[in-house]
């Protein structure tokens, strides 16, 4: 007999490829980690995971084991949302991964109508970076994410994950007040192809945004300065040391000095922004009363044009 508990470890493992990253995502130890895994094994009778140096892969037994995990885990996710709608379900705490933007854009405004029509909810905020809060509710850290789309991200099928579609923001372009492309209505991209770039790290969606709308423009951005607090990206425009591109609900409410902003011509530049949870916990009645409201939210930021 399979031990369910035991599977969340080797997807855990399978997720971030090596045992001490499974381990410190699930709080145990490496050493208690290798055992499950060990025990696993010999429950199936199969080798699920080989090992090269500290990384560790699944094997052909080892995927074959993670589909049915994924299915596993998803109904045991169902098993407790009908057991917390039984039993009323009508208070307790739901733990929201988002980043900072979608917190102040979509997730305040949402704990204010939760606290009206759901008292009895919690909300605990963890501020994490857009590709930082899927993998804490795959782990089992948050109950949901706020996040967007980016390279490496779960795809939109994945077994592990519920999508609720929120909004498509739009990147818009910030130059210093001098810039000569600041006076016309639009920018078009490919005319700043020769300038010095302001961004945020690779690794933050943010990054992917950029890059891939400057490759769609016909040129790579030669990023000189980074930051993953827009403020300093506009400052820094601002004192004329670049160009760039920012989120259009990272500039409501800062103060643009001696910046221009203005849309990009053809082919925009957005992220999408979705709400995530596990499979199958959707309906958890503790659970769809805060994608209702961030939904609610959403829909609120996109009539004011986001």
């Amino acid at each position: 007999m399979i031990d369910p508990r035991r599977l969340r470890i080797l997807r855990a493992a399978a997720d971030h490829r090596t045992v001490t990253a499974a381990a410190a995502a699930l709080y145990l130890t490496p050493s208690a980690v290798s055992q499950q895994l060990a025990a696993l094994e010999q429950e199936t009778g199969h080798t699920l995971l080989t090992r090269s140096g500290k990384g560790v892969r699944l094997t052909a037994a080892g995927e074959i084991l993670l589909e049915h995990a994924n299915a596993v885990l998803v109904q045991l996710e169902r098993a407790e949302a009908e057991l917390a709608a039984y039993a009323g379900g009508t208070a307790g705490e739901v733990t929201v991964a988002a980043f900072a933007t979608g917190i102040a854009e979509v997730l305040a405004p949402a704990i204010g109508r939760l606290a009206d029509a759901h008292p009895g909810i919690r909300v605990r905020v963890r501020d994490a970076e857009g590709d930082e809060s899927l993998p804490l509710v795959l782990d089992g850290e948050a109950d949901l994410a706020l996040a967007v789309e980016y390279r490496g991200a779960p795809r939109e099928g994945d077994p592990r994950l519920s999508r609720v579609p929120l909004y498509a923001e739009p990147f818009d372009a910030v130059l210093h007040a001098g810039h000569p492309l600041g006076q016309g209505p639009e920018v078009a991209l490919a005319e700043l192809a020769d300038s010095d770039w302001i961004g945020p790290y690779p690794g933050n969606p943010c990054h992917d945004v950029m890059v891939l709308a400057c490759e769609l423009a016909g040129f790579d951005p030669r990023q000189v300065h980074s930051s993953d607090d827009f403020r300093a990206v506009v400052a820094l425009a601002g004192a004329g040391a670049g160009v760039a591109l920012v989120p259009r609900s990272a500039l409501r409410g800062m103060e643009l000095k001696d910046v221009v902003v203005r849309p990009v011509a053809g082919p925009a530049a957005f992220r999408r922004v979705f709400a995530a949870v596990r499979r199958g916990g959707e309906d958890h009645p503790l659970i769809r009363p805060v994608l209702d409201a961030l939904a609610a939210s959403a829909a609120g930021l996109s009539e004011t044009g986001l």
